[in-house]
C-alpha cells in the first residue's frame, strides 16, 4: 500500500455543452497520481507560455481525458474537433453557406419607380475561427485522420498568430489576429496505420509532443478502482492480468485500461469477484480480452485463449502466495 500518500482523487472532467463549444468541469472520478501530475505540469508549462501541445500515443492511454484534464485547468471554453478523412480547410475555417438578397424600391416620386437589388454572401464562422476570435481552447482530437491540406490553415495560427481567412467572410477581413488567450491540445495514435495520414513536418514543428503510454500500474489500479467501483484487490488482479498480457507479443499495446474498467464494471454489477474460480470473472475475461492483436498464433490459428487462461491461472495463484505470506499468524502458532 506504499505510495498513496501520493495520490489524489480530483474532479475530473464532465462536459457541458454550450451551443458550438464545450465546457470542462471537474468531476470526482479522475484519479490523479504522481505520474499523470507529471504529464500535467510538463503540459501547461508549455501551454501558460503559448506552446501548443500534441499527446501522442497508442489508443487507451488516455489522451483526451489528459486533454480536456488540461482544458480545465485553462478555465475557458473548449473547442473540439475530431480529425476525419473528409474534411478541408472551409471545415476548419468556414464557409459560405448562402445568399442573401435583397431588394430596394423608391416610388417617392409617383412618376419615378428606382429600383435596387443586392445579393451578398452568407458567410458562417467554423469552429477553428471561433475559437481563435474568442481565445478559446482547442482540442483537435486525432489530428492525423484528417488531410494534411486541410491542416496547413493551422501552420500560421501556431507560429505568427494570424489566420489567414477567405474574403468572402462577412467582415471583410483577409486575416484575423489570434486571441491571445488561444491555446490547442492535439492528439494523435502514431502506432494507428488505418485512416491516418502522414503529418507536415511543418506542422509538427510547431507542436511540443509529449509521448504517453500506458499508466504506471498503481495509477491504473487507482483508475480501474475509481471508474468500476470495484475492491483494491480485485483491481490489482485485473490489472496485473492485462499488463501481463501486454508482454505477449511484439509491440503489443493491447489489451488497454479500457479493458480494467470493463471488467471492473461486469464485476461490480454482478457482484462477482476476480478469482479464478468464479465463473463470471472467467468468461468476463475471455470475452473482453478476446483479441488476436498480439498474433500468438499455432499452425495459424491464434493462441490468445489459451494465453488468457494461463496469464488468469498464473496472476490468481501469484495473489493467492501474497495473501498466505502476508497472513498473520494467530497466537500461540
Amino acid at each position: 500500500m506504499g505510495g498513496l500518500e501520493n495520490i489524489e482523487v480530483l474532479k475530473p472532467e464532465i462536459i457541458k455543452n454550450d451551443d458550438d463549444n464545450v465546457v470542462p468541469e471537474a468531476s470526482e472520478e479522475f484519479v490523479y497520481t504522481s505520474h499523470i501530475r507529471s504529464l500535467t505540469e510538463r503540459a501547461m508549462a508549455y501551454l501558460n507560455v503559448g506552446y501548443s501541445i500534441h499527446f501522442a500515443g497508442s489508443a487507451g492511454t488516455g489522451k483526451t481525458t489528459l486533454a480536456f484534464h488540461l482544458a480545465a485547468e485553462l478555465e475557458k471554453p473548449v473547442i473540439l474537433i475530431h480529425g476525419d478523412d473528409e474534411f478541408g480547410s472551409s471545415d476548419l475555417v468556414g464557409r459560405d453557406s448562402g445568399y442573401r438578397k435583397s431588394k430596394l424600391i423608391d416610388n417617392y416620386i409617383h412618376s419615378v419607380v428606382k429600383t435596387e437589388e443586392e445579393m451578398r454572401s452568407l458567410w458562417v464562422d467554423n469552429r477553428l475561427t471561433t475559437a481563435c476570435r474568442e481565445g478559446f481552447t482547442l482540442i483537435y482530437d486525432e489530428f492525423t485522420r484528417s488531410r494534411a491540406e486541410a491542416n496547413n490553415v493551422l501552420l500560421s495560427v501556431l507560429e505568427e498568430k494570424i489566420l489567414n481567412l477567405p474574403s468572402m467572410r462577412r467582415t471583410g477581413e483577409g486575416y484575423l489576429e489570434v486571441h491571445p488567450d488561444f491555446r490547442a491540445i492535439f492528439t494523435s495514435n502514431p502506432e494507428e496505420y488505418a485512416g491516418v495520414h502522414k503529418t507536415q513536418d511543418a506542422l509538427l514543428d510547431r507542436l511540443i509532443t509529449i509521448n504517453v503510454g500506458h499508466y504506471d500500474r498503481e495509477t491504473e489500479i487507482q483508475i480501474t478502482m475509481s471508474k468500476s467501483g470495484i475492491p483494491r484487490s480485485d483491481a490489482e488482479t485485473i490489472v496485473d492480468i492485462i499488463r501481463e498480457l501486454r508482454m505477449i507479443g511484439v509491440n503489443n499495446n493491447r489489451p488497454t485500461i479500457r479493458a480494467c474498467i470493463a471488467i471492473g464494471k461486469v464485476l461490480a454489477h454482478l457482484g462477482a469477484r476476480a478469482q479464478e474460480n468464479d465463473p463470471t470473472f472467467d468468461w468476463v475475461c475471455r470475452d473482453v480480452l478476446n483479441t488476436d492483436t498480439a498474433k500468438v498464433t499455432r499452425s495459424g490459428q491464434s493462441l490468445m485463449q489459451e494465453k488468457i487462461r494461463e496469464v488468469i491461472s498464473k496472476i490468481c495463484r501469484q495473489k493467492k502466495t501474497q495473501k498466505k505470506a502476508t497472513r498473520v499468524p494467530e497466537k500461540g502458532n
